[in-house]
């Protein structure tokens, strides 16, 4: 129902700024919940940020509270994740979600998944 490609990953030094954008295929885009995961070599799945259906709400892992911006573009059907001020922990492989019932901090709960994206900071 969903295709999602993210892109705009890359090496970084801590300090700098860097937006990831999800692009969505596919129809019923404004009707998914979407989310920010990350995901480190050896460790979990971790939320970074939602976005709910309209009204836009928003939520953010305590990690990154303060620093990142998540936003979507509906007529472009496009999710962005502005993140500033990175730091090496930020590490990881980026990935877009969709869902269905709610904007939720658990992986389980998506049902689309793009790829990933791969970001590197180094200090």
């Amino acid at each position: 129902q969903v295709q999602l490609v993210e892109s705009g990953g890359g090496l970084v030094q801590a300090g700098d700024t860097l937006t990831l954008s999800c692009a969505a295929s596919g129809r019923g885009f404004a009707n998914y919940f979407m989310a920010w995961f990350r995901q480190a070599p050896g460790k979990e799945r971790e939320s970074v940020a939602t976005i709910s259906r309209n009204p836009f709400s928003t939520d953010y892992g305590s990690s990154v509270k303060g620093r990142f911006i998540i936003s979507r573009d509906n007529p472009k059907n496009t999710m962005y994740l502005q993140m500033n001020s990175l730091k090496p922990d930020d590490t990881a492989t980026y990935y877009c979600a969709a869902g269905i019932l709610r904007a939720t901090p658990y992986a389980s709960e998506y049902e689309y998944w793009g790829r990933g994206t791969q970001v590197t900071v180094s200090s």
